[in-house]
């Protein structure tokens, strides 16, 4: 098993986690952006991740972005963070999941964000377990255009 930070090259296999990602989360229609989307957002420094890799094959990512809180400073913000099925239970979230705490931290900021689903409990007793605040009383808000 290898643990890395994404290159470009990898881009192909992080999409194709993202779409298995929408189809866990019962929203497969909702993958919109394109390849060439990620290849822009990557090229300028947007976005980025760590990924899981055994045989050649990127079985999980943290993807994530720098931000700014207007309360707190600087906050990475962990988008999508997701592992194959049939890898679960191994370890190998909690050591993306330790990668990217460690880069916010590396990064100097005042805190890391993400969402998590209220029916996803086993995730919410991870992020709990690592000492997270799962908040319920902020309600996410989007247009989509």
């Amino acid at each position: 098993m290898e643990f890395r930070k994404a290159l470009r090259t990898d881009l192909d296999g992080i999409f194709e986690l993202v779409k298995g990602l929408a189809l866990y989360e019962k929203e497969p229609d909702s993958v919109t952006a394109t390849i060439d989307d990620y290849h822009k957002a990557f090229d300028e420094g947007l976005i980025n991740a760590f990924v899981a890799i055994e045989d050649n094959e990127i079985i999980g990512m943290a993807f994530y972005y720098m931000t700014f809180s207007t309360w707190r400073g600087h906050m990475l913000y962990l988008e999508d963070f997701y592992v194959k099925d049939e890898y679960r239970s191994k370890g190998i979230g909690q050591d993306l999941f330790d990668l990217f705490i460690n880069e916010a931290k590396s990064l100097g900021c005042a805190l890391a964000k993400w969402e998590v689903l209220d029916w996803n409990k086993k995730a919410i007793k991870f992020y709990e377990r690592n000492g997270a605040l799962v908040e319920s009383h902020w309600w996410t808000c989007k247009m989509i255009f």
